[in-house]
C-alpha cells in the first residue's frame, strides 16, 4: 500500500499570482496558519522581494535571507524604531527591546558570550543523563495511561525542565514559566490584539518580580558559572562590564523563552510529522541512527520560528530591489526552508536528507546561541519516545498554536503502545 503524503497543496498558477500580489502580513487569511507554505511558494515564484503595504518587505528566497543575515551592520537586529509604535512605553517594549535577539553588538556580544560560556559542548554533553531520565520518567507516565497529550505532557515539559536547570529555577516554581513564555512570544505576532497587548505585559511584570527574587538568592549564593548561566550573567566575564540589572533580568526572561517554545515545537512538530509522513516513521523506527539527521529535517520542514526582521541602518540592494536606510524587513524562515534552489524536491520530509544548510537557527552572530542544546533535547525526546511507542497515532484532532511566527501546536491528543 502506498502511505505517502499526496502532493503538497500548491495555487493554480493564475491563482498564485493573485495571492503573491494581494500577500500582507498584517491581514493574513484564516488558512494560513494552518498551511502557509503554498503562499510562500506562490510569493517565492511570482513576488520573491514583497513591498508589503506599510512598506516593509517580505523575504522568501534562502539566498536573499542568508544575504540579509550575513550583513549585521546593514541589517539592524535593534528594534527600539520599529517596536515603539507597537508597544509603547511599556514592560513589553522594555522587554523585547533589551533581549539578546533583539540587539546589536555591543549589548548583544556582551550577552552572547556570557550564555555562551556556560553551553559548551562538555556542558551540554554533561546534560545528557539528566535529560535521558526526564524524558524517560515522561514516558513512564503516558505508559501508565496508555495516552498523553503530546505536547502538554511531553514536548513542552522537557525545555522547560532544562532551562529551569540552566538558570536553577527551584523545580515547585516552574509551573508559571510555560504560560508567561506563551504570552510574551505572542505579543510578537505581526498584528497585536489588546488582550494579547496586556497578557504579554502583564506576564513580563510577574516573571520580573519573580527573577528579581531569583537573582537577589543567587547573588547571596552563587552557582557555577561553568554550568549556571544564571550566576555566570551575574558575575559577568572577570575583566569586562557587567550587565545592568534591567539588561540581566530581561535577558533571563529571553533564555526561558527562546529556550521553551522552540524546543517545544521542534518536539511536537516533529512527532506529528512523522505521523504524516509513515513511511519515513518506518524508517526512523527501523534506523535510529538516522535519529540526527531527521532532527534537522523537522528543523527544515517544519521551522519552529517561522519569521525574523531587521532594518536596514543605510540603502541597501536586496534580491535586485533597492531599499533605503530604515527600511523594516521581514525574513521568512519558514519559506527559505523550502526554497527548490537550496532543497531538492522541498515539499518532501526526507529523514536522511543531506546536505541540509536550513535556517531555523538563523544565521551569521545571531545564530542560537542554544541550538546544539534544542538539537540534543529533539534527538533524545524523539529518539526515544520512538523507541518506547514506534505504534502511537492521533486521538483527536491536533489544535495549532495559530500564529504565523512560531510554527507548533497547543495540543496533539495520541494513544501509545506502551
Amino acid at each position: 500500500m502506498d502511505d505517502t503524503p499526496g502532493a503538497p497543496r500548491r495555487f493554480a498558477p493564475e491563482k498564485a499570482r493573485a495571492v503573491a500580489s494581494a500577500f500582507d502580513l498584517r491581514r493574513l487569511p484564516a488558512d494560513f496558519y494552518a498551511d502557509p507554505f503554498p503562499y510562500y511558494h506562490a510569493l517565492r515564484d511570482h513576488d520573491p522581494v514583497r513591498r508589503m503595504p506599510d512598506g516593509s518587505y517580505f523575504l522568501t528566497r534562502y539566498d536573499d535571507v542568508v544575504a540579509v543575515y550575513r550583513d549585521a551592520k546593514a541589517f539592524s537586529s535593534d528594534k527600539k524604531v520599529e517596536f515603539r509604535p507597537k508597544y509603547g512605553e511599556s514592560l513589553l517594549y522594555e522587554h523585547h527591546t533589551t533581549s539578546l535577539v533583539f540587539n546589536d553588538p555591543p549589548l548583544h556580544t556582551r550577552v552572547r558570550r556570557l550564555i555562551m560560556g556556560a553551553l559548551t559542548q562538555r556542558a551540554i554533553a554533561a546534560m545528557e543523563p539528566d535529560l535521558v531520565a526526564l524524558v524517560d520518567g515522561l514516558l513512564d507516565r503516558c505508559a501508565a495511561k496508555g495516552e498523553c497529550d503530546l505536547i502538554e505532557d511531553f514536548a513542552a515539559a522537557i525545555p522547560i525542565e532544562i532551562i529551569g536547570n540552566l538558570l536553577g529555577v527551584p523545580r515547585a516554581e516552574r509551573g508559571p514559566l510555560r504560560g508567561w513564555s506563551l504570552a510574551i512570544l505572542g505579543a510578537l505576532e505581526p498584528v497585536l490584539t489588546p488582550e494579547q497587548f496586556e497578557r504579554g505585559n502583564r506576564s513580563v511584570r510577574e516573571m520580573l518580580e519573580y527573577l528579581a527574587v531569583l537573582v537577589a538568592d543567587r547573588r547571596r549564593h552563587p552557582g557555577d558559572p561553568e554550568k549556571d548561566v544564571l550566576t555566570r550573567l551575574i558575575q559577568g566575564e572577570a575583566d569586562g562590564e557587567r550587565l545592568t540589572e534591567t539588561e540581566l533580568l530581561q535577558n533571563c526572561i529571553f533564555i526561558l523563552n527562546a529556550g521553551h517554545e522552540t524546543t517545544t515545537n521542534l518536539i511536537g512538530n516533529g512527532l506529528v510529522a512523522l505521523l504524516e509522513w509513515p513511511g519515513e516513521k518506518r524508517r526512523l523506527v527501523a534506523h535510529p541512527e538516522l535519529i540526527r539527521t531527521a532532527v534537522e529535517e523537522f528543523l527544515r520542514f517544519e521551522s519552529s520560528n517561522q519569521l525574523g526582521n531587521r532594518i536596514t541602518t543605510r540603502p541597501v540592494e536586496v534580491g535586485g530591489v533597492t531599499m533605503p536606510a530604515g527600511t523594516p524587513i521581514t525574513m521568512c524562515i519558514g519559506a527559505a526552508n523550502r526554497d527548490p534552489a537550496q532543497f531538492p524536491d522541498p515539499d518532501r520530509m526526507d529523514i536522511a536528507r543531506e546536505p541540509n544548510r536550513h535556517l531555523a537557527f538563523g544565521f551569521g552572530i545571531h545564530q542560537c546561541a542554544g541550538m546544539n542544546l534544542a538539537r540534543l533535547e529533539g534527538r533524545v525526546a524523539i529518539g526515544r519516545f520512538l523507541a518506547r511507542f514506534p505504534r502511537y497515532e492521533l486521538a483527536g484532532e491536533p489544535v495549532r498554536g495559530g500564529r504565523a511566527r512560531f510554527r507548533g501546536f497547543l495540543s496533539v491528543p495520541a494513544r501509545v503502545d506502551g
